[in-house]
């Protein structure tokens, strides 16, 4: 059974970072892409960022020079260091990974891990 376990959100003040975990377990994910997608109230789910493989990365416009994308292939396990957080980040987060188009959405889906810029 694929199963994808997101850890290290949290509430946060503007300005603040946080780092999210996400392991997988179940699928080889060390040959698919990974990637960090949320959801804030009332909007469409849209994607943060992607890394595949290779190492290549993908960042949407609003958080490009402010969050990393990483991961450990070994573990499984894919990361998301947010820095210099805006009220606006705020939204769940969702782990997202194995087979699937380019730069995703992939096949299989995290709980989600909730997130909150405020002061």
């Amino acid at each position: 059974q694929v199963q994808l376990v997101e850890s290290g959100g949290g509430l946060v003040q503007p300005g603040g970072s946080l780092r999210l975990s996400c392991a997988g377990s179940g699928a080889i994910f060390n040959i698919y892409g990974m990637g960090w997608y949320r959801q804030a109230p009332g909007k469409q789910r849209e994607l943060v960022a992607a890394i595949r493989e290779s190492g290549t990365t993908k960042y949407a416009d609003s958080v490009k020079g402010r969050f990393t994308i990483s991961r450990d292939n070994a573990k499984s396990t894919v990361y998301l260091q947010m820095n210099s957080l805006k009220p606006e980040d705020t939204a769940v987060y969702y782990c997202n990974a194995g087979p699937g188009p380019l730069w995703g959405p992939y096949d299989y889906w995290g709980q989600g891990t909730q997130v909150t810029v405020s002061s």
